[in-house]
């Protein structure tokens, strides 16, 4: 998607060669109209699925989660908590991620109240670069008995294999800009 593409090369900040920056429009503060043009390119994309609900995890992949939810017709938008709340009954889906950025490993919970086996999720996120997050909502989905129809990334670090490890899964992935490379602070794609 060219115009996600221009505004990472414009405003993201590539540090070393692992960590791309993008808190000025995606991860801290938020371009409202860009987020909404990801969501149509995401619907578009994924109109063919026949996803009834979508998926994700607090707090980044919401905001790239909920325009798609909107132009697929207002699906439903469930989001794995990091934490579990007193208010969540007991019966969640539970498993572990590791984040590259914090580098630390975390729980993900869904409440078994909103997932189950009639539920064909498709899966959107911010960044798809290892790949934990993802697997480790593929194992919630499986967990629940529900079916993958689709995976979607709005930033996929390629050279970090996580795309790669959920197509041998047999997903459909699809990226908005895929990172080829950083090179000296500068996003090859």
């Amino acid at each position: 998607m060219k115009l996600l593409e221009d505004r990472i090369l414009k405003d993201g900040k590539g540090i070393g060669t692992e960590i791309l920056k993008v808190d000025d429009f995606l991860n801290h503060q938020i371009d409202v109209q860009l987020l909404d043009e990801m969501g149509k390119e995401f619907a578009r994309l994924f109109a063919h699925t026949g996803a009834n609900k979508i998926l994700t995890v607090e707090s980044s992949g919401i905001a790239v989660a909920y325009p798609t939810a909107r132009y697929m017709g207002n699906l439903p938008l469930v989001f794995a908590k990091k934490k579990k709340p007193s208010t969540m009954p007991e019966g969640a889906f539970v498993t572990e991620v590791f984040s590259f950025t914090k580098q630390t490993s975390t729980p993900i919970i869904v409440s078994k109240n909103y997932l189950g086996p009639d539920d064909k999720l498709l899966i959107i996120d911010d960044f798809l670069a290892s790949g934990s997050a993802g697997l480790g909502l593929v194992d919630i989905v499986n967990q629940s008995g529900a079916q993958i129809v689709g995976f979607g990334a709005a930033i996929e670090k390629e050279f970090q294999g996580g795309a790669a490890k959920l197509r041998n899964l047999g997903i459909e992935v699809h990226s908005l800009a895929v990172i080829k490379e950083i090179v000296d602070g500068n996003v090859i794609f």
